[in-house]
C-alpha cells in the first residue's frame, strides 16, 4: 500500500511561501468528497508520484482521515520542471474505476532482430477498468510474436491480469513492425574531361583566328591610301 500524509491548507496561505517551506499545495475531490485544499511534503510527494504514477492507489492519511485516491493531475513548472500542484481523485472502496495504464513491451520481435525491421510503438498506454485493489502499475505486451513485417499486436491480443477489463478498442493497433525501404543510389556519371579540353581548345583556336582576322582588318582600314 502506498500512503501519503496530508495536512489541511488555508486558502489564504501564500503558495510561494508554502513551497519555500518544502510543501506542495494540493487538493482532493471525488463523487462523494467535496473539493478539499491540502498540503503535502514535496519530497514525500515526489517519491509517491514516481512509485504510483497515475494508475496506482495512493492512500491519503491524516488525523481521522484515510482516503483511497489516484493522482489525477500534476501541474509542473514549465521552466524548472518541478511539481508545483497536485490533484487527487478520491473513489469509493470496491468501486471499479477506469484509468490509463502505461504499456511495458517485453520479449524480442524476430522481424526486428532477424529481418532488420523497426519496431513501431503505436500506443504507449492502454485504458482499463478494475477495482483499486486489482489495478496494475503497468500492462505487459509481448512482442515475440512479431515474426514478419505484416505482424501486429492489437489491444484484444493483450492478456489482461485477473480482475482487469480492457476499455481501449479491441482492434486498435498497439505495436507493429516497419519494413525499412532500400535507398536507391543514383549512379554518378563520370565527366569526360578530355572532351571538355578538346572543346575548350577548339573554342580558343576559333577565338584566336577571329581575333587575328579582326586585327588584320583593323590594320588594313587604318593604313593610309597610297598616293597616286
Amino acid at each position: 500500500m502506498i500512503t501519503l500524509n496530508i495536512h489541511k491548507r488555508d486558502l489564504k496561505e501564500n503558495l510561494d511561501a508554502l513551497r519555500t517551506n518544502g510543501m506542495i499545495p494540493a487538493v482532493y475531490y471525488g463523487k462523494k468528497e467535496k473539493s478539499t485544499p491540502i498540503q503535502v511534503s514535496f519530497s514525500d510527494f515526489i517519491k509517491v508520484w514516481r512509485k504510483a504514477g497515475e494508475s496506482s492507489v495512493v492512500t491519503l492519511q491524516s488525523e481521522g482521515v484515510e482516503l483511497d485516491s489516484l493522482i489525477h493531475d500534476v501541474d509542473v513548472d514549465p521552466v524548472k520542471g518541478t511539481a508545483r500542484h497536485a490533484d487527487f481523485y478520491v473513489f469509493e472502496k470496491g468501486q471499479k474505476i477506469q484509468v490509463n495504464v502505461p504499456i511495458e513491451f517485453v520479449g524480442n520481435a524476430p522481424a526486428v532482430k532477424e529481418l532488420g525491421g523497426n519496431l513501431v510503438k503505436v500506443l504507449r498506454e492502454i485504458r482499463i477498468e478494475a477495482t483499486p485493489k486489482d489495478l496494475p502499475h503497468t500492462i505487459s505486451v509481448d512482442i515475440s510474436g512479431l515474426a514478419t513485417f505484416s505482424s501486429v499486436v492489437v489491444a484484444k491480443d493483450i492478456k489482461m491480469p485477473a480482475g482487469v477489463t480492457l476499455i481501449t478498442g479491441a482492434d486498435e493497433v498497439v505495436v507493429s513492425v516497419y519494413e525499412p525501404k532500400e535507398e536507391v543510389v543514383e549512379e554518378v556519371v563520370a565527366v569526360d574531361m578530355s572532351a571538355i579540353e578538346v572543346a575548350k581548345k577548339g573554342k580558343d583556336a576559333k577565338e584566336g583566328k577571329e581575333g587575328a582576322e579582326g586585327e588584320a582588318t583593323a590594320t588594313a582600314e587604318a593604313k593610309p591610301a597610297a598616293k597616286k
